[in-house]
Parts: structure tokens; C-alpha cells; sequence
């Protein structure tokens, strides 16, 4: 017997040690050749686990398990042969039918007996008469049942009777409830997001933005754009354009803080987060500062697939300078984007409203979008940051004057 181990790979030169989030095979399972069988979690991200060899499995690490790189999570036995597929044996479709009516008549017997008609017991709860007796088909309570009852008992003895004994009304909703584990990533994200709100300063500022001449300027190019380019002209790519312009004017917003320095950077590597199936990733556009439009488009594109699919590195993660998030696609109006540490700043995106809006002294209704920039106060000062957030909003005003 040949056996083929698998180890837990190196996701990253910071990691020393994952967890095991779900086996997508069982013990025993038959694995083909490259085939994902494990998803491994670690602080930043949930990462493949693949099949080196095509055979049966034995899982030798658990679900929620902690390994160290290198440790091994399962074998293989490459000697096994694959087994054929057999087709379930079905019941007939004759003993089915019959089951199916021996348990709709005596399901139907059961609910019938002791329970009214409609007419029925609208009359009992009107009259407030009790302890009626059912003779119709299957013991239910008829509406002659009813009357018979009401001239054997006096109103008052009834009403009073009904009220005593009257049964505590069942709740008619699920009251189920779900536990599940939290995986490693979600853990390590509530203790970032914690750390955020207690370790640094940070404060929203916020403006609105006059989004026609973006609406104007993707509907007629968005066709040249995707049969030049072979990508979308998405808003993404505009405001990322639009905070690489402003950040070259506002270097704070680009710092972060390493003890008692301020560390600037000459590039912008932009966070862009993605909402992938295990939560919230923030994968990055190296030197988004010295790319073009369609570029840029192409690398959201590319690193927002691979969050989507579960297979965004460590490495395309790490590093940002800046971010931006977008609450506008989920129907966001407001709100307050938190810092992704080291960075300084996140730029919040919302949706887009058609509001009223005074233009050259005239009320127009206008496309509308809110912008929110959060930033870190102990390294960006008031008036940058609000410098900052104007200048991205005239860019985007001008997205003309911007590009070109």
C-alpha cells in the first residue's frame, strides 16, 4: 500500500500556525488528483487545501483542530482503485402511492377529531362556549354541534367555563436555534475591529458628491471601454483613480504610524474590499498610482474573483496603504467604514439618490452619493483630511480633468 501524505503548506512568512475549518470529503472518501478536500483558516484568510494524488483519504487532523506548518492533515492511499457508482434501490412506485394515502387518510382522521369548521368556531368564540363535542365525518365540530351545545348551557356557565378552561395558545413560529464555530478568520477580525475603536483616534468626516458626470461619462464609454479593454467600467476603478490623484497631494492620508515615527510611502498600494463567502477581504492594487483606467479595472476584476473564490493569497492582502469600501452595492445611505490597521485612512462609498440640489441658483434633482472618510486623528489632521475628501470629490466632478 502506497501513501501519499499531505502536509499544511506555508500560507504566508507571518503565519506559524493555521486551523482546520471544514473537510469538503469524508474519511474514506475517494479524492481525485488536484481536487480541493480541506479549507484551512488562518488569521487573515481561508485557504485550499488540495489533493496531491489521486486516491482514498484517511483525515488524521480534525475540524476546528490547531496545526503548525508542516504538520500532516491527511493521507492518501494511492493504491486504492476507484469504485464504481450504483444506483439506489427505489421503492415502487405502486407501495409508495399507497403509503402516501394510508398516511393522508389517517393524518386527515387525526386532525379532524375535536376540531371545528370555520363557521364552527367562529360561533364558539363569539358565544364563548367550551367542551363541544364533534359529530361530524372524523369526530369534527360541526356548526349544528355547536348550537346543540348552546341550548344544553346557560351563556353565563359557558362564558365563564370557556375562560377557565381554556388551553394556553401555541407559538405558531420555529423557536429553533443554530450554533456554529467561529472560524479563525472571524475571530481574529473582532479582535482587529476591537483593537481599532481602542488603539487609535479615529474620526469621519464626510461629503456628498454630484455623481452625473461619472453616470454620464461610463454610459458612453463603458461599451468601448469593455470591447478595448476586455473589462467593465466600473465605479471602483474611477474613485480608485480619484484617491491616488488626491493622496499624491495629501501624503498624511497615505502614512502610517510605526511607534514614535510616521511612515510615508511615494506609492499607493489600495485596499479594495471584497465581500467573499467567509467574510470580509481586503485584497490590494500594487502601485495603483502609476496604472491606468483599464489596469486598474483589470486587477479589481482578477483579485475580486479569487476572494469570491476562495483562492486570494496571503500575499494580496498584505501591505496596503490606503482602502476603499463600498456599502453602496448592499443599499448603504451613511456610514462609518472603520481603519484597517496600519493604514491611516478608509474611504466609505454609498449609494447612489436622486436628490434635490441647488445648482447655479436653481434646485435641480441630481444623482447623489455620500462619501465618508475615517482616518486616524493622531497622524491626519482635520483640515487634510478634509482637504483630502473635497479634492476626491471635485476629481470625481471632473472625472475628465482626472483622467486626462
Amino acid at each position: 500500500m502506497s501513501i501519499v501524505e499531505i502536509k499544511i503548506p506555508s500560507p504566508g512568512e507571518s503565519i506559524t500556525e493555521v486551523e482546520i475549518g471544514s473537510w469538503l470529503k469524508a474519511d474514506g472518501d475517494y479524492v481525485k488528483l488536484d481536487e480541493t478536500i480541506c479549507e484551512i483558516e488562518t488569521d487573515k484568510a481561508t485557504l485550499p487545501l488540495i489533493a496531491e494524488s489521486s486516491g482514498v483519504l484517511k483525515i488524521i487532523l480534525q475540524e476546528g483542530e490547531t496545526a503548525g506548518i508542516g504538520d500532516v492533515a491527511c493521507s492518501i492511499d494511492i493504491d486504492a482503485i476507484q469504485p464504481e457508482k450504483t444506483s439506489a434501490e427505489t421503492p415502487s412506485a405502486s407501495s409508495e402511492t399507497a403509503e402516501v394515502k394510508e398516511k393522508s387518510v389517517s393524518t386527515a382522521d387525526s386532525y379532524a377529531a375535536g376540531h371545528p369548521s370555520p363557521a364552527a368556531r367562529k360561533m364558539i368564540a363569539e358565544q364563548g362556549i367550551a367542551n363541544v363535542s364533534g359529530g361530524g365525518p372524523g369526530g369534527r365540530i360541526t356548526k349544528a354541534d355547536v348550537q346543540e351545545q348552546g341550548r344544553q348551557v346557560p351563556d353565563g356557565v359557558a362564558a365563564a367555563e370557556s375562560v377557565l378552561q381554556m388551553e394556553p395558545a401555541e407559538a405558531s413560529g420555529s423557536r429553533n436555534k443554530k450554533r456554529e464555530r467561529l472560524s479563525r478568520l472571524r475571530r481574529k477580525l473582532a479582535e482587529r475591529l476591537v483593537a481599532v475603536k481602542n488603539e487609535t483616534a479615529m474620526l469621519t468626516t464626510f461629503n456628498e458628491v454630484d455623481m452625473q458626470a461619472i453616470l454620464d461619462l461610463r454610459s458612453q464609454s463603458k461599451d468601448v471601454f469593455l470591447e478595448k479593454y476586455k473589462v467593465k467600467l466600473g465605479f471602483m476603478g474611477l474613485f480608485t483613480k480619484a484617491c491616488t490623484e488626491a493622496l499624491k497631494e495629501f501624503p498624511a492620508v497615505n502614512a502610517q504610524l510605526d511607534g514614535d515615527e510616521i511612515v510615508f510611502h511615494d506609492y499607493v498600494d489600495m485596499g479594495i474590499a471584497v465581500s467573499a463567502p467567509k467574510g470580509l477581504m481586503v485584497p490590494v492594487v500594487r502601485n495603483a498610482e502609476s496604472l491606468t483606467l483599464a489596469q486598474i479595472e483589470t486587477e479589481i476584476a482578477r483579485l475580486a474573483k479569487r476572494a469570491r473564490d476562495n483562492k486570494i493569497s496571503i500575499e494580496e492582502m498584505e501591505g496596503g496603504t490606503f482602502s476603499i469600501t463600498n456599502g453602496g452595492v448592499f443599499g448603504s445611505m451613511l456610514s462609518t467604514p472603520i481603519l484597517n490597521p496600519p493604514q491611516s485612512a478608509i474611504l466609505g462609498m454609498h449609494n447612489i439618490v436622486e436628490r434635490p440640489m441647488a445648482v447655479n441658483g436653481k434646485v435641480e434633482i441630481r444623482p447623489v452619493m455620500y462619501l465618508a472618510l475615517s482616518y486616524d486623528h493622531r497622524i491626519v489632521d482635520g483640515q487634510q483630511s478634509v482637504s483630502f475628501l473635497v479634492r476626491v470629490k471635485e476629481n470625481l466632478e471632473n472625472p475628465t480633468r482626472m483622467l486626462f
